[in-house]
């Protein structure tokens, strides 16, 4: 919410600049608290569940009789620690070259021109649009969708897609099911609030294909193995390939509506219509930056399983060591 203005304070684990080995502690004040602190026990009971969220499930889960324990905890706000881990994430990524950039490629019904998430001018442009949108034409159509739902009362989800450049081949791994990349990849995003599906590479136009024109052929140039394509997203049988990793993620409309729609009241039995809460109309730029952050929080964890060290110099020395192989790496007299 535009009320608040999130700033992460460190409050451990850093010193002069560097991480020091030790856990690293952040503190985010939720700068809404205060306004209802001293009004806790003042609140009345909410009984009526809005469709859409947490609400009904956490009361038959945990046995409450009222709700606001549910939307307070499931309430998208704690993202908000999730961005801010995954800008340490990025730092460590950065050293080793790896970029994870992010963009809106729809909402509701309108469409946006997906942009070169490579270039730098288009980052640029995306950071400075208000729908994360990389030319002018998108953005007056994603804001003209937005504001048409505003008019009705209603929301919108839409789709956004994440990439990450310069990611080394073989993190992840086939050996395990939990240790698969992809699976991990997808279950973080799908950890965000409101995201209904996760698409790898080509995702869902994958299965109209057939095999011939699903998957990415390969040819030998300048001594190296180099993919014609990208189909698979960067991953194949659990672990990275080389090629830039593509996540496309669906986040559904927001569930508070001002304009009402039906449910129960918990207290009396009654169907009665929703109560609405302050709430945005479209939520998607702002989630396509939470799942940059939990992609870079995955490949983070992937890199230092695959490379490990106590220090930042010693993963770097286990990663330079990692690509000297790939480079002396032989297949019928060829380097991979």
């Amino acid at each position: 919410m535009k009320i608040e203005s999130d700033r992460a304070e460190i409050l451990g684990g850093v010193w002069r600049g560097k991480t020091t080995g030790g856990p690293i502690a952040l503190r985010i004040e939720n700068r809404d608290w205060p306004n209802w602190k001293d009004k806790e026990y003042e609140l009345p009971r909410m009984t009526v569940p809005r469709p859409g969220h947490a609400d009904l499930a956490g009361v038959y889960k945990y046995g409450f009789d009222d709700i606001r324990p549910v939307l307070e905890r499931a309430s998208a706000r704690e993202t908000t620690m999730r961005v801010a881990i995954g800008a340490v994430a990025k730092k460590l990524l950065a050293e080793f070259d790896i970029v994870v950039r992010s963009q809106v490629l729809q909402i509701g019904s309108a469409r946006a021109t997906p942009g070169d998430l490579s270039d730098p001018a288009v980052i640029e442009r995306i950071e400075q649009s208000s729908v994360r949108v990389a030319d002018d034409a998108s953005e007056e159509r994603l804001r003209a969708a937005i504001d048409a739902a505003k008019d009705r009362h209603d929301t919108l989800g839409g789709v956004f897609e994440v990439v990450a450049f310069g990611v080394m081949p073989g993190l992840g791994s086939h050996v395990q099911w939990d240790r698969k990349l992809d699976g991990r990849l997808a279950q973080a995003i799908m950890s965000i609030q409101a995201i209904k599906a996760v698409a790898i590479g080509d995702g869902f136009q994958a299965g109209e294909r057939y095999g011939t024109e699903a998957h990415d052929g390969m040819t030998m140039r300048d001594g190296s193995v180099q993919r014609l394509t990208n189909r698979a997203g960067g991953l194949e049988g659990g672990m990275t390939n080389g090629q830039p990793v593509v996540v496309r993620v669906v986040k559904k409309p927001i569930s508070t509506t001002a304009a009402p729609q039906p449910t129960v009241d918990l207290a009396t039995g009654q169907d009665v219509p929703s109560q609405y809460v302050r709430s945005d109309v479209c939520a998607v730029p702002a989630a396509a930056v939470i799942g940059e952050a939990m992609v870079a929080y995955v490949l983070a964890d992937a890199l230092l399983e695959k490379a490990g060290g106590d220090s930042l110099a010693e993963v770097r020395s286990n990663v330079a060591a990692f690509i000297r192989a790939l480079a002396h790496q032989e297949f019928s007299g060829s380097a991979v």
